[in-house]
């Protein structure tokens, strides 16, 4: 039986995609939370001196989208050609430019320009982003399944991801506009009953 242990701080983070995973594919795994002080301990021992990191039967992984996408298709949560596979990849990608522009204005020293970049992307940048994300949800079956073929992929469980990142910054609304994105958000976060679990269960945190 292959072992996991997934390694990151205590919060969901760029570890949650990934524990969202192996909830939809109800695959058991060490779920280590690390304090400030440990993570300074193990740094030095990271290959990238970065977390998340993933264990496999001792050998380590790092970058969480790389191990987001092992994961995705080892336990067939990636799409099941190579074509589906690349729209899944799609649209990782256009979720992760959605949440990017935040970083810009997270670790922003000054308060002015934190706030206008912050306005910025609540105001302009998501909800740009949310129009592309629902016409391409529209192009399969309608939008009212999910975003590649028939079948749950880790890019509709990357809509539950970037909901957590942005209801940090009470931005999540914006989903409210677009209902066929929504209601996937909605259909994952609640209709699939491993991933509703997970998401009943799971450590409440600040970020």
């Amino acid at each position: 039986m292959v072992h996991y242990k997934l390694t990151y701080f205590n919060g969901r983070g760029r570890a949650e995609l990934t524990r969202l995973i192996f909830a939809a594919a109800g695959v058991q795994y060490e779920d280590i939370r690390l304090d400030s002080e440990k993570w300074q301990a193990l740094k030095p021992k990271t290959p990238f001196g970065q977390i998340p990191i993933l264990e496999v039967d001792g050998v380590t992984l790092a970058q969480s989208y790389a191990i987001a996408r092992f994961l995705a298709r080892k336990f067939n949560l990636a799409g099941k050609t190579e074509l589906e596979q690349a729209k899944v990849d799609m649209v990782i990608d256009c979720l992760e430019d959605t949440v990017k522009p935040l970083f810009a204005f997270l670790f922003e020293a000054d308060e002015a320009k934190k706030n206008a970049l912050k306005k910025k992307f609540i105001e302009e940048q998501i909800p740009a982003s949310f129009v592309l994300l629902e016409n391409l949800l529209k192009t399969n079956h309608n939008g009212d399944g999910y975003f590649v073929g028939s079948e749950l992929t880790w890019a509709d469980l990357g809509v539950i991801n970037v909901a957590d990142w942005l209801s940090i910054f009470k931005a999540d609304g914006e989903f409210a506009k677009h209902p066929k994105l929504n209601a996937l958000r909605q259909r994952v976060a609640k209709l699939h009953a491993k991933v509703a679990e997970w998401l009943a269960k799971r450590p409440a945190t600040d970020f």
